[in-house]
């Protein structure tokens, strides 16, 4: 049963260490999951809906790429925008399903370790400097690590594998609830493990009991 909705809690601030750790965990999840799926896994859909696990790969693999970028522009202070445009964000979705489960995992890998690696390279300075994402924020390099973490530690779970929010940790958890419900304008909380909580609020299949339907975040 859900609990009765309540003030949301508040949380410890989080840090660019928790994020690049957390980062660290859920990319090696994602990983892990995606080297045990077949040509046939690899078409079955996800759990987003319209999504083939291709789509869903292929989509955290672009990510990673587009993050590149403004690490570029940390290092280097040339700017250099996550996307060129909306569209070519779409097509390194849609390229998905044409690729086979080998050139998926290859790209996936690579990917994320070359994300990895540039973040490790960034100075103390780089990581001050600012960089816009996507939707158009200003940020300092620092949140990069936290925009990472939540692509790769959500759509984890999204893959269908068997991972699920229960399996993230649970200061990324207490992190994630905090940003959507801010983001959702959401003063109150219902009741209920913190996983399912995560879940509900970020529009993904939970166990809460008569909470509102919200849709997908993320």
């Amino acid at each position: 049963m859900t609990g009765p909705i309540g003030p949301a809690p508040t949380s410890p601030p989080r840090t660019a260490a928790d994020a690049r750790a957390w980062a660290r965990t859920g990319t090696a999840l994602l990983l892990d999951a995606a080297a045990g799926l077949d040509e046939d896994a690899f078409r079955a859909p996800s759990l987003l809906p319209g999504w083939t696990r291709k789509h869903l790969a292929a989509h955290v693999a672009a990510n990673a790429d587009a993050l590149g970028n403004l690490v570029h522009w940390a290092a280097t202070g040339e700017r250099t925008l996550m996307y060129a445009s909306a569209e070519e964000r779409a097509a390194g979705i849609a390229k998905g399903p044409d690729l086979t489960a080998r050139q998926l995992r290859t790209w996936l890998t690579g990917s994320a370790h070359r994300l990895a690696d540039g973040l490790d390279a960034l100075t103390d300075e780089q990581w001050r400097r600012q960089v816009v994402t996507a939707q158009g924020r200003t940020v300092p390099a620092t949140e990069l690590p936290w925009m990472r973490a939540r692509e790769v530690c959500v759509h984890a779970v999204d893959l269908g594998t068997g991972t699920g929010f229960a399996d993230l940790p649970e200061g990324f958890l207490t992190a994630l609830v905090e940003e959507i419900r801010a983001k959702r304008g959401l003063t109150a909380l219902p009741g209920g493990p913190l996983p399912e909580v995560a879940a509900w609020l970020a529009g993904r299949p939970h166990t809460l009991a008569d909470a509102p339907r919200l849709g997908p975040w993320l």
